[in-house]
């Protein structure tokens, strides 16, 4: 029997599907993080050039990735919005925009921490770093642009706008290194010519793929949220057993 996915378009059907949906995506992501992080600190081998200091990549590379990879995300959602009138394209944007804002400053945080052992300073006005962070506040903005406009439709266009105009800064962060002359080491995930060993590759995806899952458990589980407070008005919302008790 083929399922009418488009019935989930509307965020009376989104809700309950979310709901079924977020165990699975919270628990899945709490396993990988432990086995991530039990690859990362103690079965991958101590790195020849950067010793011990190396592993904060495993977690600042998935988060910096991650960080992107959600604004486009979270950009492509602000505009179907915007071009269809489509609410819950609006409201998964606005359920994304904290998610990357965290990851974002995960990233600079431990980049810094990174930067410190092998550069010798926290923080440097290099190319990369520049951009990643205007891209954490692309996100404040897009944050508090929309909480300060009452109106919910009026700040989901608003902040639509910004969303995709902020969306350029995105391929400026990835081609940074190969565009200028920068302090930052290139791409450390690549799938072909790689000399990263095995144990190390299995941390870095491992954990790449524990904070996507987190971010989808924890952005449908704010979606929910967001539909159930522009919903408040409405009789299905009045009938939930949760909304009752």
């Amino acid at each position: 029997m083929a399922i009418n996915w488009f019935k989930y378009s509307a965020p009376t059907a989104f809700y309950g599907l979310a709901g079924k949906l977020v165990p699975w995506f919270a628990w899945s992501s709490a396993i990988l993080f432990a086995i991530g992080l039990y690859i990362s600190f103690f079965v991958a081998p101590t790195d020849a050039t950067q010793s011990e200091a190396y592993r904060i990549m495993f977690i600042h590379v998935p988060t910096s990735i991650l960080s992107m990879f959600i604004y486009l995300v979270m950009a492509f959602y602000a505009a179907v919005g915007l071009v269809f009138n489509t609410r819950l394209s609006s409201m998964m944007a606005t359920a994304l925009a904290p998610t990357g804002a965290l990851f974002a400053f995960i990233s600079l945080w431990t980049g810094a921490m990174w930067g410190k052992p092998m550069w010798g300073a926290w923080w440097v006005w290099d190319a990369r770093l520049t951009s990643e962070l205007i891209l954490l506040f692309l996100y404040f903005g897009f944050i508090a642009l929309h909480a300060s406009i009452d109106d919910p439709r009026r700040a989901d266009r608003a902040a639509a706008l910004l969303a995709i105009v902020g969306s350029v800064n995105v391929p400026i962060i990835y081609f940074s290194v190969k565009w200028w002359n920068t302090l930052h080491q290139g791409s450390t995930i690549k799938f072909s010519g790689t000399s990263m060993h095995i144990a190390m590759q299995q941390a870095l995806f491992t954990m790449l793929l524990a904070c996507w899952t987190y971010s989808v458990a924890i952005s449908l589980l704010r979606v929910r949220s967001i539909v159930l407070e522009r919903e408040r008005n409405t009789q299905w919302v009045a009938e939930l057993e949760e909304v009752r008790s």
